[in-house]
């Protein structure tokens, strides 16, 4: 199943996990015109690297389904409040967005064609079926241009907000397959959790945010080992609720 700013993989299962990933696609539509350099659409900026390819190895196993955005950060961010200007933004990590400089009945308007249909159909999805869990899985760049004295030395990160089950019997044991994890880095779910407290919280489903570091999840081997992690975590986390 599919629409213009989404696509579910495999088969969402009772009591299975969920896989959920706004930025999983760089894709722009033929009549937005942002304004940029092509070749800032294969950066952070405008997609979460590795991650479509990692969802899609887990979605190939019973018991693994994902909702994937499939439209890029840079023309709607899926993962902010419709309302607020970084839902559609004017700059990223010192890039300019200048086909993102729009009125506000044009802001409204491509809302409503990407940001609402997509977490429509998430909804949709929960309403139907209610996963034991779901996982936010995001990827962040090792250095942001815009600060690159600060290093981000984590493997992977751990989000969430309110509801800490998951997070914390992932926490330590993420750590014990010598990985290094970072509790609420590269930056915090209670500040950047808008797809997670919609869905997730509000329904009451233990969920939590992965953030793959980009350099370790660029290519097709690494897509495989993080998809083992990821499935031996939620094994584990099935054991431990």
């Amino acid at each position: 199943m599919s629409g213009e700013s989404w696509r579910i993989l495999g088969t969402p299962r009772a009591g299975g996990v969920l896989i959920v990933s706004d930025h999983a696609s760089n894709r722009v539509p033929d009549d937005i015109n942002l304004g940029i350099d092509d070749a800032l659409l294969d950066q952070h900026v405008a997609v979460d690297i590795g991650v479509l390819a990692v969802a899609e190895i887990l979605t190939e196993q019973f018991g693994y389904a994902a909702i994937v955005g499939h439209i890029s950060r840079l023309v709607v961010d899926l993962n902010r409040d419709p309302h607020a200007p970084a839902a559609i933004p004017v700059a990223s990590d010192g890039h300019a967005v200048p086909g993102n400089f729009i009125d506000h009945a044009g802001h409204l308007a491509r809302i409503e064609q990407f940001h609402t249909p997509y977490h429509r159909a998430l909804a949709e999805l929960l309403d139907r079926v209610s996963p034991a869990l779901i996982v936010s899985l995001h990827s962040f760049t090792p250095s942001l241009a815009s600060h690159p004295d600060e290093a981000r030395p984590w493997q992977v990160g751990v989000l969430y907000n309110r509801d800490e089950r998951a997070a914390r019997s992932a926490i330590p044991w993420l750590a014990g397959q010598g990985l290094v994890v970072g509790d609420q880095q590269p930056y915090s779910g209670r500040l950047l959790n808008y797809t997670m407290d919609r869905h997730a919280e509000a329904r009451g489903i233990s969920y939590l945010g992965l953030e793959l570091r980009q350099d370790l999840v660029a290519c097709s081997a690494s897509h495989r080992w993080w998809a083992g992690i990821i499935d031996r975590l939620c094994r584990h986390l099935a054991a431990d609720a």
